[in-house]
């Protein structure tokens, strides 16, 4: 658990936000569901986490369903609800339209289940069906035991391996409000949260927000609005609409995507408008620094947030968003270089330039830069000796010294990232951790 520094010390707010961000799980801690029976978080509420968690509101009138978890997760929600409440299910509610929130829609679905989500519903499904091959080719990157997960369901039952691509009974534009055996909901449309079709559930009788994850998985973090599993660009102003009007409800209790409910009028508030502050920082931080000219490296360097703002990286990075922001605005040019209208890339001269240069010269070079703690010019130099091997011209000692060069830079970066003020992020650790694997298999080592 880090320390409070001491400017956050002296700020009570900050000082909360601090430190839920610190007892908070990480999404490293994320996995499908697993439990044996339902967490019961009010006298009506029943909680099934999982790869995103399923909620169970028991009303008079049967139970309402709000998330359905991924297809092959769902029998594990649906046995532990049915334990506290068999139905009848008069009502799924999905917070968005990713297939891990409405893969397991089927599972509870019945003759007079009426299945809502926001009117962006459909758009969202198509949009993830045009990319379903490369993101999940990608996405083994981080989420392989997910995957193996599966594989073991499918192999034991196959008739539970079922991802739904559910189409909706009732949509909704902006509000909805609904009275399901005698429980008031109303349903609140927030598209700058991770999807088109992102939404709120309040329970306004009750002061209780499903917020899904429309502020991401992670509360309080900065947002990810770019995931480098593959996803579309997101936005930080339809984001801070979002938060604003999850603020504007001032809930006693904040139900998210995943993990435990937090609780506390003051605390929910304080951490929104830190959210609110940090993405606002930096879109204005970023704007201005491209109206000064500035490139959009430079810019990832030197955008960070002030020391008040407390809020985790653990799953957007302020780096990455600052990149994102720079391209949403300005596209891919980036009027550095001639090469970057033409679709050769740099490492297509890698091995030419290490012919060059030599492979010693500049695993030597790399190794100095690595040991001044500059590990990511370090990178470049491994990359590029790395390269050579493809030449035909190198021999076996000098590449395994590039390896291990390339290996090196590898545990560094991760080092640098589980130390620094901000935490380990998950999908910059993920990608690490298995270049450091790859590399390792590589030099034999076990």
């Amino acid at each position: 658990m880090s320390s409070l520094s001491t400017s956050t010390a002296r700020n009570p707010t900050a000082a909360g936000v601090a430190e839920l961000v610190a007892n908070r799980p990480t999404f490293f801690d994320m996995k499908p569901a697993w439990q044996a029976e339902a967490t019961r978080i009010e006298d009506f509420i029943y909680m099934s986490e999982g790869c995103s968690n399923s909620y169970m509101l028991v009303t008079s009138a049967g139970r309402v369903i709000i998330n359905t978890g991924m297809g092959f997760e769902a029998p594990v929600h649906k046995r532990v609800f049915d334990q506290a409440c068999d139905g009848p299910t008069t009502h799924i509610i999905t917070t968005q339209g990713h297939v891990d929130h409405l893969g397991g829609v089927s599972r509870f679905r019945e003759a007079s289940t009426v299945y809502i989500a926001q009117a962006n519903n459909a758009a969202c499904q198509h949009d993830d069906s045009r990319i379903a091959t490369v993101r999940v080719n990608q996405s083994g990157t981080w989420f392989q035991h997910v995957f193996d997960y599966a594989a073991e369901v499918a192999a034991r039952d196959p008739s539970a391996f079922e991802q739904d691509v559910p189409g909706p009974d009732i949509t909704f534009e902006d509000r909805l409000e609904l009275d399901c055996g005698g429980l008031k909901l109303e349903l609140l449309a927030v598209p700058g949260g991770e999807t088109a079709d992102s939404c709120l559930v309040w329970l306004p009788e009750h002061g209780i927000l499903f917020s899904g994850n429309t502020v991401g998985p992670l509360f309080p973090h900065f947002p990810n609005i770019n995931t480098i599993r593959g996803d579309r660009y997101r936005f930080l102003e339809p984001y801070m609409r979002a938060v604003d009007r999850m603020r504007s409800l001032e809930p006693e209790l904040l139900v998210t995507g995943h993990f435990a409910p937090i609780a506390g009028r003051e605390l929910i508030r304080d951490s929104l408008d830190q959210l609110y502050r940090a993405a606002d920082h930096v879109h204005g931080a970023t704007l201005a620094g491209m109206n000064e000219g500035k490139d959009v490296f430079t810019l990832m360097r030197e955008v960070n947030l002030p020391d008040d703002l407390v809020i985790g990286q653990g799953y957007g990075k302020v780096s990455w968003a600052v990149r994102t922001i720079w391209e949403s605005y300005m596209g891919w040019f980036k009027a550095g270089s001639t090469t970057e209208l033409y679709p050769t890339p740099a490492r297509d001269v890698y091995a030419e330039l290490a012919g060059l240069a030599g492979v010693d010269a500049i695993t030597t070079r790399g190794r100095a830069l690595l040991d001044a703690g500059e590990p990511e010019a370090a990178l470049h130099l491994a990359e590029l000796a790395a390269a050579a091997d493809t030449a035909g011209d190198n021999n076996g000692d000098d590449n395994k010294t590039a390896l291990q060069l390339l290996l090196d830079v590898h545990l560094a970066l991760r080092e640098r990232a589980s130390v620094s003020k901000a935490g380990a992020n998950f999908w910059e650790d993920g990608w690490l951790a298995k270049e450091i694997a790859r590399l390792q298999s590589l030099l034999g080592h076990s």
